[in-house]
């Protein structure tokens, strides 16, 4: 009998220390996924500064070329804008650089690889683009999309939609479209 007696205090003790153990666990695990919830947080912030940053960068180096590319193909800019923003009614919409004179303004689209969809999406926002910027209604709008990689069919295919092509090489840019080439209007 007093077997029976140590051995069902034996049994309660490998339980409590079973449950005891269970609880460490989970605290334990409860601190591993907030670290992880903090470190996915701080990837997702060091990912959006670097994609930021990279964007400015690349922003940076178009534009400072731009007027100069422009004015070498017939639109006399005045100035650039880079990232106007809109926002209303929980839409958003931006253009990474308006270069602007008296009759006319480019919005140009700036992305590291240019893509196909992109040049898409952009032609659309740009069909939409006095709606968000009536004050330049009387101007006549072009369009351009700049990158540092494309393969030849998007830029192809983005000259067929009559925007400006500007490749971003080194330390500047230029316009890849042919001498002859007529923008489109997209106002």
């Amino acid at each position: 009998m007093e077997q029976l007696v140590e051995l069902t205090r034996s049994i309660r003790e490998i339980r409590d220390e079973i449950r005891e153990s269970q609880r460490e666990t989970a605290v334990q695990m409860q601190e591993t996924d907030r670290r992880m919830q903090e470190t996915d947080r701080r990837l997702k912030r060091a990912e959006h500064l670097f994609t930021t940053q990279w964007g400015k960068l690349m922003e940076s180096l178009v534009e400072g070329d731009l007027v100069r590319m422009l004015q070498a193909r017939g639109v006399a800019v005045e100035g650039t804008l880079q990232r106007s923003r809109k926002r209303r009614n929980g839409e958003h919409f931006e253009i990474d650089i308006l270069a602007t004179n008296g009759a006319e303004i480019v919005a140009v689209e700036v992305k590291t690889t240019l893509r196909p969809e992109g040049v898409a999406r952009f032609v659309e926002k740009l069909s939409r683009f006095l709606e968000w910027y009536p004050e330049y209604r009387d101007r006549t709008v072009h369009g351009a999309v700049a990158y540092l990689d494309a393969g030849a069919a998007v830029t192809t295919y983005a000259e067929r939609q009559g925007l400006f092509v500007i490749r971003a090489t080194g330390n500047s840019a230029s316009i890849v479209n042919a001498e002859d080439f007529e923008p489109r209007s997209f106002a």
